[in-house]
């Protein structure tokens, strides 16, 4: 069954400067049990919230099944953690969440593309092990809350 595993709501942009001078340290509260989503404005609290430059990439998205044994949201920056979902395979669909507070959907947009900061997080060869798996860049269509644990998924076209 689909999990949700994790959910990051980041109020700070900790990737500033080089890759090699290691990101800012993580604030605490990060990794969280719940999140509000807001129709076009993303996740409440998190640092592109309501964010015009971001509006077409407000939430991101990864599946676990991508990742390197050990690695979490806090070291790629997405903000929600999957299990269970080919998130890579629907840029240009809707993806419609439900963890037992209703449903939630996203317009998925576009690739969430990884950069080299991967290899300063995760480890050397993360940034080329991600391409074509770095999760997905999204817009929600509505308001409500997602929370870690089962999930329902229905995908549609947009």
């Amino acid at each position: 069954m689909p999990q949700i595993v994790q959910l990051l709501v980041s109020p700070i942009h900790r990737y500033v400067g080089r890759p090699a001078d290691g990101p800012l340290p993580a604030p605490p509260g990060e990794l969280v049990e719940s999140i509000q989503v807001r129709e076009r404005l993303g996740i409440v609290g998190d640092r592109y919230f309501g964010k015009p430059a971001h509006r077409d990439s407000t939430v991101t998205m990864i599946a676990q099944e991508s990742l390197p044994p050990g690695a979490d949201l806090v070291q790629v920056r997405r903000n929600i953690l999957v299990s269970g979902i080919d998130v890579d395979a629907l840029v240009g669909s809707v993806l419609t969440l439900d963890s037992g507070d209703g449903p939630v959907a996203f317009s998925v947009k576009r690739p969430a593309n990884p950069c080299a900061w991967m290899d300063a997080t995760i480890g050397p060869g993360a940034w080329r092990a991600l391409r074509g798996r770095g999760g997905i860049r999204c817009v929600p269509r509505n308001d409500g809350v997602l929370r870690l644990g089962p999930v329902h998924v229905t995908t549609t076209t947009d």
